[in-house]
């Protein structure tokens, strides 16, 4: 019986060198239009799809292998013998091989200015079905749609004249992992185009894998990271580039975007420090190295072992600072020469270069926890507040000192677990009180961090407050303002003790929930 194989490839990487080595192993070749004409100028005899189904290509190449003489060829059961005797009758040849990869729909709606019309004509129709078709009966046809595969497969046919029955099952896996992702890209697209809800009734998403990480949050647990396919992810921390030092980690990654996050809220020369996903110190000042060191002093103690994120190009003095102590990572839009000779002096320390790194996360993305048997999926929080919502609901004001730092403040704890507190003074972090189960044990661990540094400095909650002991416990701590969203049935009693106690306190409107 002859033995057939069909190449149709839009990615022609390997395709000469795989048809050459079917061809000299008895193979007979069938292929369509451009794969057909590059391996005719190869030398390597083509049989076209046209002569095996007695019908020409049609509608602009739309209509090529949709045609019952491949497909019975692919579709057979060899040990059926209803199937082989209507293969005869037929005269139909069975395909032993498919190699087929799809139109590049993800690279076409990834450039610029392409249309709709683009994006359509570019959506494959028979490449996915002949790949279906010959996963199907993976059990008598080898099917490819990676050309990392062509050479496993050929070594195989050599070796032992047939393709292992567990490669052919791997093999059709991944048409099946492929041709689902690929459909999941063009329902992401069009439901984009026509405006439908964000939130859909069926929900399928598409990431290819960026790396493997050396291990999840702890050595026992694998673990890899994955990209979201599309456009406007510059800024996000897919897009940065490694300079130096080790692998990253599952940890790495988490606790970085936790700072990128965090840093895309400041527009002024910004330094984040982060541990553990949380903020430890965060500063913003004229100059880079000036808001290093208000971050650097917030939490000298905690900033070791951290992240630190900069929005602007590190220079030789930061990175002398950042330098002297243990730091997993420095992520940051560029560095100067000399500043990253300082750096890689730190031989594990992992550089990062994010050039995007103040542009905001596009609102199409969406926030995504993984609980067990579900995903919950929400839109990003965006802002902080909006100026005209502000209330000031005491008889002080703030002054404007105090206002620039109960917003920076606001930035700041948006990024914390909550419960959440956030002392600043001077565009400065003080005192950071993360992740605790009650408000009041928050602002107790952030007074501690501060130290002699509470006293003036502002405090911002990223929720209401249930009682007034916040209140009066910033009174003792000598905190001189307080910025909340408001919305507690016991506001009055925080409103009056603030009073009490000359504290001017300004409600958002707005809560800040992280968990």
């Amino acid at each position: 019986m002859k033995k057939r194989a069909i190449i149709s490839l839009t990615d022609k990487t390997g395709a000469v060198e795989f048809a050459q080595g079917l061809v000299a192993l008895g193979y007979e070749i069938i292929s369509t239009g451009g794969t057909a004409r590059v391996l005719t100028d190869a030398g390597i005899n083509v049989i076209g799809v046209s002569d095996i189904t007695g019908f020409p290509e049609c509608l602009d190449g739309r209509v090529k292998t949709l045609h019952p003489n491949i497909h019975a060829g692919v579709l057979a059961v060899r040990s059926n013998p209803e199937h082989m005797d209507q293969l005869v009758q037929l005269g139909v040849d069975p395909i032993d091989i498919v190699a087929i990869n799809l139109y590049p729909f993800k690279a076409t709606i990834l450039k610029d200015g392409v249309t709709r019309r683009e994006a359509i004509e570019n959506i494959d129709i028979g490449g996915p079905t002949m790949l279906r078709a010959a996963a199907k009966n993976y059990q008598d046809v080898t099917v490819i749609v990676d050309p990392a595969d062509y050479t496993a497969v050929l070594d195989e046919l050599r070796t032992s004249g047939a393709v292992s029955s567990e490669t052919k099952l791997r093999l059709a896996y991944k048409v099946f992992e492929h041709t689902s992702a690929y459909d999941a890209l063009i329902s992401a697209y069009l439901r984009s185009e026509c405006g439908a809800d964000i939130f859909p009734e069926k929900l399928t998403l598409t990431y290819e894998k960026a790396q493997n990480m050396r291990y999840g949050e702890n050595p026992g647990q694998r673990a890899a990271f994955y990209k979201e396919v599309g456009k406007g992810l510059e800024g996000t921390l897919t897009a940065a580039i490694q300079l130096h030092g080790k692998e990253l980690s599952y940890n790495n990654i988490n606790d970085a975007n936790g700072a990128l996050d965090a840093i895309k809220e400041f527009s002024e020369p910004c330094v984040v420090a982060v541990k553990h996903a949380n903020p430890c110190g965060i500063g913003i000042a004229d100059t880079l190295h000036e808001a290093y060191l208000k971050a650097y002093n917030a939490d000298p103690v905690s900033i070791f072992g951290g992240i630190v994120a900069a929005n602007r190009t590190v220079d030789a003095q930061t990175a002398t600072l950042m330098s002297k102590i243990f730091l997993e990572i420095v992520l940051a839009p560029d560095y100067t020469e000399e500043a990253l000779e300082i750096l890689k002096q730190k031989k594990n320390l992992r550089i990062m270069r994010l050039p995007a790194i103040s542009m905001p996360n596009r609102k199409a993305m969406l926030d995504m926890k993984k609980v067990a048997g579900g995903l919950l999926v929400q839109e990003y929080n965006e802002g902080i507040c909006e100026e005209s919502e502000l209330k000031f609901v005491t008889e002080n004001r703030p002054t404007e000192e105090q206002m620039k730092d109960l917003l920076f403040a606001m930035k700041a704890v948006k990024h914390t677990k909550s419960n959440g507190i956030v002392l600043a003074k001077g565009g400065g972090t003080v005192g950071i009180g993360p992740g605790q189960t009650n408000r009041i044990t928050a602002l107790e661990l952030a007074i501690k961090y501060a130290g002699e540094k509470v006293k003036g400095s502002v405090m911002a909650s990223d929720a209401f407050f249930p009682f007034d002991d916040c209140v009066k416990a910033a009174a003792a701590a000598g905190i001189s303002a307080i910025i909340q969203p408001g919305g507690s049935i016991r506001d009055k009693d925080s409103i009056d003790a603030c009073n009490k106690y000359g504290i001017a306190m300004v409600f958002t409107g707005r809560r800040h929930f992280k968990h």
